[in-house]
């Protein structure tokens, strides 16, 4: 496998898994308010989530991956490798938070993962 893909796997699996952390911390915390009386509180409750720090964690390690690949191959064919966070972020709602899926989102992932099949071959 050709390593400027396998950086840019590496990236979007690190991307989604840190975004399944974030929601994960933010899912412990409930329903927060970008009120002004209760901003800072919520801002420090956020950053001193363990989920929500090792999320952000894995997504800058991620971010680094994805600059390693961006120097080596063109931006019009690594991004739309990104889209197959969209493919595992289905399939992590639905086993990690039980949510349901509808078959027109099923219809919409699997072309979103067939389209970056036919890029790949490019």
């Amino acid at each position: 496998m050709n390593i400027s893909i396998l950086y840019i796997l590496i990236s979007v699996i690190g991307g989604a898994a840190g975004q399944i952390l974030l929601k994960k911390g933010m899912t412990t915390l409930g329903p927060l308010t970008l009120a002004w009386n209760d901003l800072f509180a919520n801002l420090w409750r956020i950053v001193t989530n363990p989920f929500v720090f090792t999320g952000l964690g894995i997504y800058v390690v991620s971010v680094i991956f994805w600059l390693f690949a961006l120097s080596r191959v063109d931006l019009s064919f690594a991004y739309p490798f990104a889209s197959l966070s969209y493919v595992i972020m289905l399939i992590a709602s639905w086993q990690l938070f039980d949510e349901h899926i509808s078959i027109i989102r099923l219809i919409g992932t699997l072309l979103v993962g067939l389209g970056v099949l036919v890029i790949s071959r490019s």
